[in-house]
């Protein structure tokens, strides 16, 4: 049964009351897509109602033929969580028609115990080894009820309501200039910045953006751009060209391996430096020692990459002035990286665009070279390397 029918008489009894002027807030404008919402420092609240919370985020998106129907085709099929669980007492769905996407509606009696669920559901699926499990959330929160978006474009109208992200991945950092709050349960943030693989999200300001200008080891016309991959098999494919992984693995013990002639770059637990997800190019054991090997990374914050990265390095300068030769040197594109301590590997690497991290003072690329911001103060990104390394 649609909502809209069938709940018509509850509807006109309670004049779907404004949500904000429950807390005492000046009640908002009529629902029409795009109109900014009044500054509020309370969560937008549901009323008890899936129509109630229609009524606000069509405020902001389209959120038609509204429905409470179980067997609704427009519900995905891999919903995480359905009335009777997570403290769920009310699921609907609209249709955001301009977006080509739908709206999915949660009402939850325990807003924490909704966090808690969806906290551990999320650090589950990252222990099973999807590292960017809930990176990309579009798990928005009011008072006591939920809305995700299927299309990133109504998540982006929805992120400029009082409604909240909610994200729980480890290796998510709000970027600088967006709102970040603390959730209901430690560990997840609230947050109004749109997380996508794809780019099309929000602008992240912290971005590496193109240095611009003609200073030496600068191309003239700007940045090429960095690769991105928006998995761990899109990266394997797209380092395949020059990089033999033919014996490939993600097992954990074998990509925490450390060898004399092959060092990493990334030690330790992966998710400490923003990796998401980590793979194994090469041979790591067996009846000869280890040989060929390369480390493959889907990274959730760059910076922070780029910051161990950098104090690493810094400490391998330490002693005498100059990377170890067997280290690997740490290569990114733009929510990706590769650690290679084999030079004919980086070319082809430099190839597809990626640019090697180089926090050695004072180091500089000829012209002809890139030579491009990095995320970390007192580092670059370049495609260039000294034939002495630290020199």
């Amino acid at each position: 049964m649609r909502l809209q029918r069938t709940l018509a008489a509850t509807a006109v009894l309670t004049a779907l009351p404004a949500l904000a002027a429950c807390q005492g807030d000046p009640a908002p404008s009529a629902g029409r897509a795009g109109a900014s919402p009044s500054p509020s420092a309370v969560r937008p609240s549901a009323g008890g109602s899936i129509l109630d919370a229609q009524q606000y985020v069509r405020q902001f998106t389209s959120c038609e033929d509204i429905s409470s129907e179980p067997d609704d085709p427009r519900l995905p099929s891999t919903e995480f969580t359905r009335v009777g669980q997570w403290s769920v007492t009310q699921r609907g769905v609209c249709s955001d028609r301009p977006a080509h996407g739908e709206l999915v509606f949660y009402v939850a009696s325990d807003m924490k115990e909704f966090q808690e669920r969806y906290k551990q559901k999320v650090m589950d699926a990252i222990k099973g080894g999807d590292g960017a499990s809930g990176l990309n959330s579009r798990v928005f929160v009011g008072k006591g009820y939920v809305v995700t978006p299927t299309q990133t474009k109504s998540a982006l109208a929805l992120a400029r309501s009082d409604l909240r992200i909610l994200t729980c991945n480890p290796a998510f950092a709000v970027p600088k200039g967006y709102k970040k709050e603390q959730a209901l349960v430690e560990g997840c943030v609230l947050s109004d910045f749109v997380n996508s693989s794809d780019g099309s999200g929000s602008p992240n300001l912290e971005t590496p953006q193109d240095p611009g200008g003609e200073k030496p080891g600068q191309p003239a016309q700007g940045s090429l751009g960095l690769p991105r991959a928006g998995s761990m098999a899109e990266l394997k494919d797209l380092v395949g060209a020059g990089l033999d992984c033919s014996h490939f693995t993600t097992a954990p013990g074998d990509v925490a391996i450390e060898s004399i002639d092959y060092q990493p770059v990334v030690k330790g637990d992966p998710l400490a430096w923003g990796v998401t997800g980590r793979g194994l190019c090469g041979v790591p054991a067996g009846a000869q020692r280890a040989h060929d090997l390369n480390w493959l990374d889907t990274v959730g914050n760059m910076k922070k990459l780029q910051t161990k990265a950098k104090a690493a390095q810094l400490a391998d300068l330490k002693d005498d002035g100059k990377l170890n030769a067997t280290a690997s040197r740490l290569l990114v594109g733009e929510n990706i990286a590769v650690e290679s301590n084999d030079p004919a590997v980086r070319d082809g690497l430099y190839q597809a665009r990626f640019l090697a991290l180089n926090c050695v003072p004072g180091f500089f690329a000829p012209a002809g070279y890139r030579l491009e911001r990095s995320q970390v103060d007192g580092c670059v990104l370049t495609n260039y390397e000294p034939e002495h390394p630290g020199g």
